[in-house]
């Protein structure tokens, strides 16, 4: 039998039921750099998106009410890291504190935005456009450089709230 299936329209009303139909879809974990006023800035993201492979584009959206937001919005460019399963502390860290980049090895990369050691795969970014998106902000970046690790650890995954991997089913 299965589960029953429960209807709404999003409203103000139906937010946290939107928000828990959101995240029944799976992602993979980023974190996302760039340099800000005050110095490197990071932020855990799951909105990253591959969308054009010809000219390489990618997109990744924060929250407008992000304290990190404006600095993000306007960076002329930045980097998007692609999270290993041993990497949940750098996921949690940057997902509560813009700063503090002390705490990991980094080094500014090709387009001086603050390159992470470490991860699977890395996006060095030039922004190509901003574009409002309700409570959000996209941001397409094109792809100058990227850095993919030669080893087969496989990605840090978020699903309803919690961090993972991916499991083979038989």
């Amino acid at each position: 039998m299965s589960s029953p299936v429960h209807f709404f329209t999003p409203t103000a009303d139906t937010a946290l039921d939107l928000r828990r139909a959101f995240g029944r879809y799976g992602t993979g974990v980023t974190v996302v750099t760039a340099h800000g006023e005050d110095g490197p800035v990071g932020m855990t993201a799951n909105s990253f998106a591959s969308i054009s492979l010809d000219p390489p584009l990618v997109m990744w959206s924060p929250a407008i009410s992000s304290r990190r937001h404006d600095a993000f919005v306007q960076a002329r460019s930045f980097c998007i890291h692609v999270l290993g399963m041993d990497q949940m502390r750098m996921a949690a860290h940057f997902a509560k504190r813009g700063h503090g980049f002390d705490a990991f090895e980094w080094e500014n990369g090709p387009g001086k935005a603050p390159a992470l050691a470490g991860c699977v795969a890395v996006f060095h970014c030039d922004t190509h456009a901003v574009h409002p998106a309700g409570d959000h902000s996209l941001i397409l970046g094109r792809v100058r450089h990227v850095a993919l690790s030669r080893d087969d650890r496989p990605g840090l995954l978020f699903d309803q709230g919690r961090y993972g991997q991916f499991v083979e089913s038989d």
